[in-house]
């Protein structure tokens, strides 16, 4: 079992300034009266489930949690929640959401985004949200393709992908968006499959438990223009020997019996994937997701083969604390006022920092 013993102080910290909900919800509250317009069979179905299944464990008052999304399949979220939400602009949903909870810290803000959305147009809004630590929760769905706009290859499809605009095969190297997020030193990243709820219900829990930043990337079938895009993680036989669940305080360890470890070489330092034998027991990689270097995160984003999904990670990477930029901010202004009064903005406008242009 996961490792939640700091979750309450977490969750704590992070949702102490959102009021309470007045009574017991339940996950009809969260659903909105909206027609939920997918294509049949879409991942979004299963994550919006899970979500709306979830939220009332927060014990959130729903008009004090806000659901802002940008462009694309993933970003008609907003509509299906019964919470406030803002369906906003094409990859600067992060920019919108850090000026809301930056200004209004009894609001728990959430960011539903996708791979194209998120890491084409919307890249640098997302690595400088990460970087501050901003306290928002990012939902990153992932199905490899632009869905939307009827079939492109994403900065997330494969090379040699072929698609409406790469019928020769995608020269592109993909984004990794798990090493991205580590990247931008982001102090929670994890990773889970829109088809297994439990997984996922239990990855959004430490998610919102989390002060600051928390980036979740959704594997998400997109079964018209992308299907079956993941089904090495989903089918039964395959997902033994292909899914590394990531636990912290635990081995790293999977296969048939567990036959499989993750271990340090000891000549490049690299993790690699080995049988584990009375041998090498002792140097399968026991995962820490609260170390301070991300290093070895990082390098647990890398086991993947983005091509067949072979030793794939999922699970929490990285849960560490780092000063969240909202509660920075606060505390800066409060001393501002306290070493200098209430600001003027008229005097602000008309100080010394002015010129006259003359014709």
């Amino acid at each position: 079992m996961a490792d939640t013993s700091t979750e309450s102080t977490g969750t704590a910290e992070a949702l102490s300034l959102v009021p309470k909900a007045e009574g017991k919800q339940s996950m009809k509250d969260f659903k909105s009266d909206q027609e939920v317009r997918w294509c049949p069979g879409c991942g979004d179905y299963a994550i919006l489930a899970a979500v709306q299944g979830f939220m009332p464990e927060l014990g959130l008052a729903r008009e004090n949690i806000v659901f802002v999304s940008g462009i694309g399949c993933s970003s008609r979220f907003p509509y299906y929640m019964n919470t406030y939400g803002m369906h906003s602009i094409h990859g600067r949903a992060p920019a919108i959401a850090t000026g809301l909870a930056a200004s209004r810290r009894d609001l728990s803000v959430w960011v539903v985004t996708g791979d194209g959305d998120a890491l084409s147009i919307g890249g640098n809004h997302l690595i400088h949200a990460l970087r501050r630590n901003v306290n928002l929760k990012i939902l990153l769905f992932n199905n490899r393709i632009y869905g939307l706009t009827k079939g492109q290859y994403s900065p997330t499809s494969e090379v040699g992908k072929i698609t409406k605009s790469t019928p020769m095969g995608s020269l592109d190297a993909p984004f990794n968006p798990v090493s991205l997020a580590i990247g931008a030193e982001a102090s929670f990243v994890a990773r889970t499959v829109d088809s297994d709820r439990k997984h996922l219900t239990e990855v959004l829990r430490q998610a919102a438990a989390h002060p600051g930043t928390a980036l979740v990337e959704i594997y998400q079938n997109c079964n018209i223009f992308n299907d079956g895009a993941f089904d090495a993680l989903k089918d039964k036989q395959q997902a033994e020997e292909a899914v590394i669940r990531l636990e912290h305080g635990q081995p790293v360890r999977f296969g048939s019996g567990l036959s499989k470890g993750v271990v340090r070489d000891q000549r490049t330092g690299d993790l690699k994937v080995v049988t584990v034998t009375p041998d090498n027991e002792a140097q399968v990689l026991v995962h820490d997701a609260r170390t301070e270097s991300p290093t070895t995160a990082f390098a647990l984003s890398r086991l993947a083969d983005p091509d067949t999904l072979h030793h794939t990670p999922i699970g929490v990477f990285r849960s560490v604390d780092r000063p969240v930029y909202d509660t920075l901010m606060a505390d800066q202004l409060d001393t501002a006022v306290e070493q200098h009064g209430k600001g003027d903005l008229s005097a602000l406008l008309a100080g010394g920092d002015t010129w006259t242009v003359v014709g």
